[in-house]
């Protein structure tokens, strides 16, 4: 029959043109299920060795402020003082006592790791985010004369990252994951709210609050990606 032929659908260039958007050249080959798993070896060997070393960090700065009787608590923040804002960065580094330090141990560990299997430069990134952002709310708004320390800030900035980026970026296994650690480390959050004497209620606030932040920040590209999947969608084939 004059003018038949192969459809557009299954005009090579096309198919190429497709490909290409995808990130997928013609020709390549598809990556076998081994190199995937390989891959998620190294991911999740990595983000072990870099928060237990992290922990180990945190163990040598206290074994050290023991042996010069707690003068390291000092350098933690002091809310409103000029002095006091180079606590930020130290914060979370120093603890009160071995108890303390304990106590924080194994939630550094666990919502450490996980934060880190998201991705190690997205977990590197939240952190930072989380670690900066809690310290300054921390210095504007904690009682005047005291001095905050702690990884606490870190904690809960992590459980918030990791409840809420799977909603931002509509991830169904992030999701899944936020839910799990909710059910598991969600009455940590009632830590956010005042009353409890020595406790840095600010810290744990203000955490929470930069690891929402954070979970909105580092979903950005997800959230783009969705936008341009819906504008490709409603637009009409010419």
């Amino acid at each position: 029959m004059a003018g038949a032929g192969i459809g557009p659908s299954f005009d090579p260039d096309r198919i190429a043109a497709i490909r290409a958007q995808l990130g997928k050249p013609v020709g390549a080959p598809r990556p076998s299920p081994a190199g995937g798993v390989s891959a998620i070896k190294q991911l999740w060997l990595r983000a072990g060795v870099l928060i237990a070393g992290f922990v180990g960090v945190l163990y040598g700065v206290e074994g050290v402020d023991t042996a010069v009787h707690g003068d390291l608590e000092s350098a933690g923040i002091e809310p409103r003082r000029a002095d006091g804002l180079s606590g930020v960065l130290f914060a979370p580094l120093l603890h009160g006592n071995w108890g303390h330090l304990i106590g924080n141990t194994l939630p550094v560990l666990v919502l450490g790791f996980l934060v880190l299997v998201t991705g190690i430069g997205r977990g590197l990134a939240a952190t930072a985010i989380i670690w900066l952002l809690a310290g300054v709310g921390v210095w504007l708004t904690g009682a005047t004369g005291s001095v905050h320390i702690g990884a606490s800030s870190l904690v809960f900035g992590w459980l918030t990252f990791l409840i809420c980026r799977g909603w931002f970026a509509r991830n169904a296994g992030q999701i899944l994951l936020g839910l799990a650690v909710l059910a598991v480390y969600g009455s940590l959050l009632w830590g956010v709210l005042p009353g409890q004497p020595g406790i840095s209620w600010q810290g744990h606030l203000f955490g929470a609050l930069s690891g929402l932040l954070a979970g909105w920040v580092l979903s950005g590209d997800a959230r783009r990606n969705r936008r341009g999947d819906r504008a490709g969608t409603g637009a009409s084939p010419r």
